[in-house]
């Protein structure tokens, strides 16, 4: 299908907005998914960093930038986040646990959405919290399904490895146990949005004393089931 608005400029620049959207980019790995020719990449990456809607990570390459959550957020149209409310409630209340819902921004899995268990022992996690992707099932998830090249990157200093990510595809959920933090379990599931790209990973999280150390087997299939219903939401919203 031919996405071309005729305005030659915009077009090319939203292609550079696409291929970011899968994550961090090096220049190469731009032009190779946009078949423009490289100075024009690399002109138009730099005015989209001057206008914040890309930015550079610790190593320089390029991401979304956050004058586009910026821009989200004013126009309302995070339909994501509007659709995790009754969601990560449902999960909060079916598991007794934490909820939440992380996006990736660069080297970081941020929370965007949260309902925490309201009594007891909790893993606490505010809205805007940054973790790391080298660690807990939120980042296995949130890595996964990425490309091969990014996969092993992803996989550099990391606590999970290769079988365990494996593992993750196959069955379709993590599971994690102290990786991030000692004493905490945590069940995580991908969010895809209408392309069937991996978005998001939602989660719960606590104690490992309460969780178990099989979180999966305790929580993985109402966990997948809020998965889905984002999913779903996202979709349909889409439509």
């Amino acid at each position: 299908m031919d996405n071309s608005s005729g305005v030659g400029v915009i077009d090319k620049a939203a292609q550079v907005l696409d291929a970011l959207e899968a994550g961090p980019t090096t220049l190469a790995q731009l032009v190779a998914a946009t078949g423009l020719a490289r100075p024009t990449v690399h002109r138009l990456a730099l005015a989209l960093v001057h206008h914040r809607l890309v930015s550079r990570d610790i190593q320089g390459r390029f991401v979304l930038g956050s004058r586009l959550v910026e821009l989200a957020s004013a126009a309302g149209e995070d339909r994501l986040i509007a659709s995790a409310g009754p969601v990560l409630m449902q999960l909060r209340d079916a598991t007794g646990e934490s909820a939440q819902i992380f996006r990736r921004q660069g080297d970081w899995r941020v929370c965007v959405a949260s309902a925490e268990r309201p009594i007891g022992l909790r893993d606490t996690i505010p809205v805007g919290t940054q973790l790391s992707m080298k660690a807990g099932s939120a980042a296995q998830v949130l890595l996964a399904w990425e490309d091969h090249d990014r996969l092993l990157e992803g996989l550099q200093s990391a606590r999970f490895t290769p079988t365990v990510l494996a593992g993750v595809r196959r069955r379709g959920w993590g599971q994690s146990l102290g990786e991030r933090e000692p004493g905490v379990a945590s069940v995580s599931a991908p969010v895809r949005g209408p392309s069937g790209r991996v978005i998001a990973a939602v989660s719960i999280s606590g104690p490992i004393e309460r969780l178990t150390r099989q979180p999966g087997r305790l929580h993985a299939e109402v966990v997948c089931n809020a998965g889905r219903l984002l999913t779903e939401a996202l979709r349909k919203n889409n439509d």
